[in-house]
């Protein structure tokens, strides 16, 4: 019989759980926690993510309906109440340190030798509006009733992989965001308007 190994699994795979490890007791995230541990935390927000889970109560009834699978993953579906004390106050440092691990592995497999039209750099430039709600966010006004943010993408065409990214006021254009990053010379930026060299 030939063992399988759900997609879940696969991705998970990426991150290596002792280069994790390491990388928690760098940036000392469970310091003082009981029980819920960071791999959990992660498992679980990633579940959220690719599941398309809306809500504590979305993660945690997803994890408990395959809890039998999740001993192979090393965890326990956890209560709401954990999660949400973990997510409030785990330090968010780890998780950009497994970012940067991520990418760094995924840029060095993405960016081979490939023969490409242009002789100068290509990147593409798009942005899209986040929807919140005024009555919490009361800062991020964009029409009379609703309240958003952008976030512009910079997108490297030698990868296909996002290179920068920017948070901003959901009334600022891709334009005005991209005068402001520094592009290397006869790099070409493509936007929904526009294509320009910049040097």
């Amino acid at each position: 019989m030939k063992a399988s190994c759900s997609m879940f699994s696969q991705i998970l795979k990426l991150i290596p759980r002792f280069e994790f490890e390491h990388m928690v007791k760098q940036t000392k995230a469970e310091y003082a926690t009981k029980g819920f541990s960071s791999w959990s935390q992660l498992v679980a927000m990633l579940f959220c993510q690719l599941g398309r889970a809306h809500s504590l109560r979305e993660i945690e009834g997803g994890l408990k309906s395959c809890e039998g699978k999740l001993a192979h993953l090393g965890i326990e579906a956890p209560a709401r109440s954990s999660l949400a004390y973990a997510n409030a106050h785990r330090a968010w440092q780890l998780f950009e340190q497994v970012f940067h691990g991520l990418y760094a592995k995924v840029a060095a497999k993405a960016t081979g030798k490939r023969k490409f039209r242009f002789k100068n750099k290509l990147v593409s430039i798009d942005s899209t509006v986040i929807d919140l709600s005024l009555s919490l966010y009361d800062w991020a006004k964009y029409q009379r009733t609703k309240g958003a943010v952008k976030l512009h993408l910079v997108l490297d065409h030698d990868g296909y992989l996002p290179c920068f990214g920017v948070v901003t006021d959901g009334k600022v254009h891709d334009v005005k965001v991209a005068q402001r990053i520094d592009f290397a010379c006869g790099t070409i930026v493509v936007d929904d308007r526009r294509m320009s060299v910049r040097c």
